[in-house]
């Protein structure tokens, strides 16, 4: 059964104006998806970016929460399989927040264009 539902949209430009990447990065990516940022030129980071971005928000939707404690964006881990295929690693308050509602499976998409990333994210129960 489905708990929740979630989608978001970007614009990337959102992203090309950024002053600091660095700083953004910071704020919402946890260790491993910093580490993984680390290897994009910025062309490649700028879409990494919105895709991350958009998946969290997706995600706090599909918690029905949106961003804010127990779900915060740097426990809303989004990694790539060996195929590239993205899955969520919940980390933290939003693993445990995981285990409490019940919730035994999630997916996520991603997807972007020239100016647009979006994300879908769906939690079952």
């Amino acid at each position: 059964m489905i708990y929740g539902i979630g989608t978001d949209i970007v614009n990337i430009s959102r992203f090309k104006k950024m002053k600091s990447l660095k700083s953004f990065s910071e704020k919402v990516l946890s260790d491993n998806e910093l580490k993984i940022s680390l290897i994009y030129n910025e062309e490649k980071l700028i879409k990494y970016l919105a895709k991350q971005f958009a998946c969290k928000e997706a995600l706090s939707k599909a918690f029905g929460t949106g961003i804010r404690k127990p779900i915060l964006f740097k426990e809303l881990e989004v990694l790539r399989d060996e195929k590239g295929k993205p899955y969520f690693n919940p980390l933290g308050d939003v693993k445990k927040t995981i285990v409490n509602l019940g919730i035994t499976k999630t997916h996520v998409s991603l997807a972007d264009e020239s100016e647009y990333a979006i994300a879908f994210a769906i939690l079952e129960i």
